[in-house]
């Protein structure tokens, strides 16, 4: 309890870290906690931030993984003061720039037992309400899904006000007079509240589940899987439509559907986004054993 107070009790309490990809840090057990080296990037907020983490697999003095009862290597979270690690300013992105996503480094930086814990490790748990039954990895497919939407929604709005006004080239009426206009808004419409509808009717079966029995059963994993990445898609295709429908005007920074276009193709190419979600979830829905994972 003293460790996240401080971490999180004050004003400037934000953390922010990156994903934990292949290679990117390690760490090393030692008296009182780790000693840990790596890089990671795309800390999300991290400019905000005044505290920053990673997820590091866990090695023996002599080098050896430290394995968990299943066999897997263990992997433990662990957070330190922003101003512990050197960051990296290297994001220079075509979109979702206001982010801030940096990368950061560290090099032997020794964290105290108390500033790590086993990620998604359920016997650690502390607080066993529904929102902690779920994982991190299902936290981040929820999220960036909503964000997606968010983009696609603002851009959906944005167009609806240009197509009130703006007479195309040649044309003798608004865009919202043309016919194939209206056929994509109303499609567009329809995609955004189905997907929608969709992610929120699923995470809304696990919290009841988890709020119920105290877990969630792995039979909600794929549907969660499919709705948030086919949230992503549809958001992804719904800015497209609106985008190119606005004409050349949509090209000036001027204009809001500039940097939704951007940021939309920026958050799509996050894994999240995968198109290869759908060939797991399909292969689970057809009785196959997947060949990716679902969440960590």
């Amino acid at each position: 309890a003293d460790t996240a107070e401080e971490v999180f009790g004050g004003p400037r309490g934000i953390l922010a870290w990156g994903p934990d990809l292949p290679g990117a840090g390690r760490t090393v057990a030692a008296a009182g906690g780790y000693r840990l080296t790596g890089r990671w990037g795309f800390a999300t907020g991290s400019r905000h931030a005044s505290w920053l983490g990673c997820h590091v697999p866990v090695f023996e003095p002599d080098g050896s993984p430290r394995l968990l009862p299943n066999g897997r290597q263990q992997v433990r979270t662990m957070v330190f003061r922003k101003s512990e690690a050197k960051i990296i300013d290297n994001w220079h992105v075509l979109g979702l720039r206001a982010t801030g996503s940096d990368s950061y480094e560290l090099t032997d930086h020794f964290v105290p037992q108390r500033y790590t814990a086993g990620r998604d490790n359920f016997d650690e748990l502390r607080e066993k309400g529904p929102l902690y039954q779920f994982t991190s990895g299902m936290i981040y497919a929820m999220s960036f899904s909503h964000v997606s939407m968010g983009i696609a929604k603002g851009a959906y709005d944005s167009f609806i006000e240009i197509a009130r006004d703006k007479v195309p080239r040649g044309a003798k009426g608004t865009l919202r007079q043309n016919n194939v206009i209206q056929s994509q808004i109303a499609q567009c419409e329809a995609r955004l509240k189905s997907a929608r509808a969709y992610l929120r009717g699923v995470i809304g079966e696990m919290w009841e589940e988890a709020r119920e029995t105290g877990k969630i059963s792995p039979e909600h994993h794929p549907q969660l899987r499919l709705a948030a990445t086919w949230a992503i898609h549809q958001a992804r295709d719904i800015v497209a439509t609106v985008y190119h429908a606005a004409g050349a005007s949509a090209i000036f920074e001027a204009n809001p559907l500039e940097r939704r276009m951007r940021d939309i193709h920026a958050g799509t190419q996050q894994g999240q986004g995968r198109a290869v979600h759908f060939e797991t979830v399909g292969q689970m829905l057809l009785g196959l054993p997947p060949e990716g994972r679902m969440f960590r």
